[in-house]
C-alpha cells in the first residue's frame, strides 16, 4: 500500500524556515583605508563644488612596500643551503664510471624483446632516467624528485639500480623531476 501524505499545507506552497535573529551572519566592519578616505574626500569635494573652477588634484604617492623580515630570510635561504651529507649509497654511486653505466644500460637493452621507440636522439643517461621514471616497481614518480624517489625505494628495500643514482649525482644538466610529470602538467 502506498504511503499516505499529510495534509499540512493545502495550498502546496513550501513554508519558510526561520532560525531566529541569532543565526544571522554578518561581516565585521573595518576602518576605511587611506585610499578609501582619499576617494571619499574627492567625491565629497566634487559634490560640494558647483563652480567652474578646476578641482584640486590630490597627489597619491605610492611608496614601494618594505619587505618583511621573513621574506628576506626566505629569499636568502637557498644561498645558505648546505649540501646534505653523503651516505654510503651516494659514495658508491659516485665511484661508478661511465663504463659501468653503459654496461648497465646494455644489460637492460638485452632484456627487452623489442627496441625502444622515440629514443634515437637521447644520450644514455637520459634513457636510464626515463626508464627509472617508468618503472612502477619503485613507487610513483610524479610530485617527487628522482633522487628522493631513489632514496625512498632504497629505504623500502626495493633495490633500485645504483646506476640511476650515479647518473643523478654526476649529471649537471639532468632534470631532477620525472619527465612524465612534465608531460602531465
Amino acid at each position: 500500500m502506498p504511503p499516505r501524505r499529510r495534509a499540512g499545507n493545502p495550498t502546496g506552497a513550501q513554508s519558510t524556515l526561520s532560525f531566529g535573529s541569532q543565526a544571522r551572519v554578518t561581516k565585521p566592519v573595518t576602518a576605511p583605508s587611506t585610499k578609501a578616505k582619499i576617494l571619499d574626500s574627492r567625491s565629497s569635494i566634487s559634490n560640494k563644488s558647483t563652480s567652474t573652477t578646476p578641482e584640486p588634484q590630490l597627489a597619491v604617492t605610492t611608496e614601494p612596500s618594505k619587505q618583511h623580515v621573513a621574506e628576506l630570510a626566505v629569499r636568502q635561504q637557498p644561498a645558505a643551503e648546505v649540501q646534505p651529507p653523503q651516505n654510503e649509497q651516494d659514495k658508491q654511486a659516485l665511484n661508478l664510471n661511465k663504463q659501468d653505466i653503459w654496461r648497465y644500460w646494455r644489460n637492460q637493452e638485452q632484456i627487452r624483446i623489442a627496441s625502444r621507440a622515440h629514443q634515437q636522439g637521447m644520450d644514455v643517461e637520459e634513457k636510464i632516467l626515463r626508464h627509472f621514471d617508468l618503472s612502477s616497481q619503485y613507487g610513483p614518480c610524479i610530485g617527487i624528485s628522482r633522487a628522493k624517489r631513489w632514496h625512498r625505494a632504497h629505504q623500502l628495500k626495493l633495490n633500485p639500480p645504483i646506476e640511476v643514482l650515479a647518473v643523478l649525482l654526476k649529471g649537471k644538466d639532468t632534470k631532477q623531476e620525472a619527465y612524465i610529470g612534465e608531460l602531465l602538467s
